[in-house]
């Protein structure tokens, strides 16, 4: 059986996807506008706890998500 590795879209495309703007998103997930735009730049990442709730709130998977620096 050969492993595959699950398909990654931005954090950016996660949020789109939901149909959230950015500031929405933000307010759902109790950060500020920047600190999620840092994120989706790759500038920042969230830590385990917030990986959870924007897991929760876009409905993708954890390793459907990239979350990093390009």
């Amino acid at each position: 059986m050969t492993m595959t590795t699950p398909p990654k879209i931005s954090l950016a495309a996660a949020r789109i996807n939901a149909d959230y703007q950015q500031k929405e998103a933000a307010a759902a997930l109790g950060v500020s506008p920047l600190t999620l735009a840092r994120w989706e730049r790759g500038e920042t990442v969230p830590n385990y706890e917030m990986v959870q709730k924007i897991v929760d709130l876009y409905h993708y998977p954890a390793d459907y998500i990239f979350f990093g620096r390009r």
